[in-house]
């Protein structure tokens, strides 16, 4: 039975699944500046500047400010978006790999992929934004996560959302996501709105490369 709830949660896979690396920084640098903005409004007769053009100017200022500071914690989510995504991926792999491994190596190799995948997220920011949110959309549109397996985690069981990440609709789901996105990322107006908003240019892999 399709309810609001499961409905919700592949409409919102499908959109990370495709759109997740973009979305990312609009929506976050769009975040920071209205609380900025709403910040430095509030502020600025606190500081004694209460004539429209001296409380506008506090706004626009608190906007870039918020901005500014997203940009930091674009960065800061991303790698911990990869170490979390990379440690799930890098325990799964040790389940499936090897036979009947103790609870300490899985930890381990799972925490050793997921220090990686952080690393890598820290360079190449776009690249691995595209490759963490095609994994998460594909996962909510493929339904192998549902809503009542995030009910159970209110167990404290962390087996309610694990699952097979070699299932063959999850994996073309995943492959799909990846090529759109890179392939958005090619798009000219994704480019030059990436050039004018500010702070968008934190989602850009260190080479600089377009790929």
């Amino acid at each position: 039975m399709v309810t609001p709830v499961s409905a919700g949660l592949v409409a919102a896979g499908l959109v990370v699944l495709f759109t997740g690396a973009v979305l990312s920084v609009y929506g976050i640098a769009l975040l920071g500046a209205i609380v900025g903005g709403g910040g430095g409004y509030l502020l600025a007769p606190q500081l004694g500047f209460t004539e429209l053009p001296q409380v506008a100017a506090g706004a626009l200022g608190g906007a870039v400010l918020g901005v500014a500071v997203t940009y930091l914690l674009l960065s800061l989510a991303i790698g911990a978006l990869a170490f979390a995504v990379g440690t799930y991926v890098g325990a799964v792999g040790a389940e499936t790999l090897l036979d009947n491994p103790e609870l300490l190596l899985v930890a381990g190799l799972a925490v050793a992929v997921g220090s990686v995948a952080a690393f890598l997220g820290t360079v190449f920011k776009r690249t691995v934004m595209v490759f963490v949110t095609s994994f998460i959309g594909a996962a909510l549109t493929s339904r192998q996560v549902t809503g009542s397996d995030f009910g159970n985690l209110d167990e404290l069981d962390p087996e309610a959302v694990l699952f097979d990440v070699g299932d063959p609709l999850f994996l073309g789901l995943f492959v799909l996501g990846v090529l759109t996105q890179l392939g958005l990322f090619k798009f000219g107006y994704v480019r030059k709105l990436a050039a004018y908003l500010p702070g968008a240019s934190v989602l850009q892999d260190r080479t600089g490369s377009s790929s």
